[in-house]
């Protein structure tokens, strides 16, 4: 192995490192506990050093909020494939979305919520479009191709309000597995498909 690739690849680990204990921190702490300074504490490195690799918080953020992505859309993607046809299919990623929101409050603010410079859209990074791929493969055995973008990102914000009202404590938590069982039916009813 050359210097020149070692070196990159301990670049790399740094800034994954840098990434990963900033999710820690946010997901135990929230994210106002995440600052250049305790990220250098935490990891043993300066500040210069976390500044060769981000310019700062938004950037950190931004990186992991793409890293989130990757791992939401995975998790999409194999809801998606286990599932016994495209009505379940359907139910089994709504579910899957909202499981992950839950079990990663402060990853999901990351990508949804905060305010971070990452594009989306159809110019997104690659995690950013499969994540929303792995939305848009609910629908795609119901509509057609003109009104795909559209019917998912209807239902995303769906899914979204049901995330953060729940999360917020806005919805009688009793009450989940009904929600998330009628807004499936009506997305099945507003295409015209058999529930079963």
């Amino acid at each position: 192995m050359s210097a020149q690739t070692r070196k990159e690849r301990e670049r790399a680990e740094r800034q994954q490192r840098i990434i990963d204990t900033a999710r820690e921190l946010a997901e135990s702490q929230g994210w106002e506990a995440v600052t250049v300074r305790k990220l250098a504490e935490r990891i043993e490195y300066s500040q210069p050093v976390l500044y060769s690799h981000f310019a700062g918080k938004a950037a950190i953020v931004a990186a992991v909020a793409e890293q989130g992505c990757a791992d939401l859309a995975v998790a999409l993607h194999r809801a998606h494939a286990e599932a016994d046809g495209p009505a379940a299919a359907l139910a089994a990623v709504a579910q899957t979305y909202l499981d992950f929101a839950a079990a990663n409050p402060a990853l999901y603010d990351a990508i949804f919520v905060m305010n971070i410079d990452l594009v989306f859209g159809l110019a997104a990074s690659k995690p950013l479009r499969d994540a929303f791929a792995g939305l848009e493969n609910m629908f795609r055995p119901f509509v057609d191709a003109a009104d795909l973008g559209a019917r998912t990102e209807v239902a995303w914000s769906a899914l979204h309000g049901l995330a953060t009202l729940d999360r917020n404590k806005r919805l009688r938590p009793e009450l989940r597995e009904q929600r998330l069982a009628i807004l499936v039916a009506e997305w099945l009813a507003a295409v015209g498909a058999d529930p079963a």
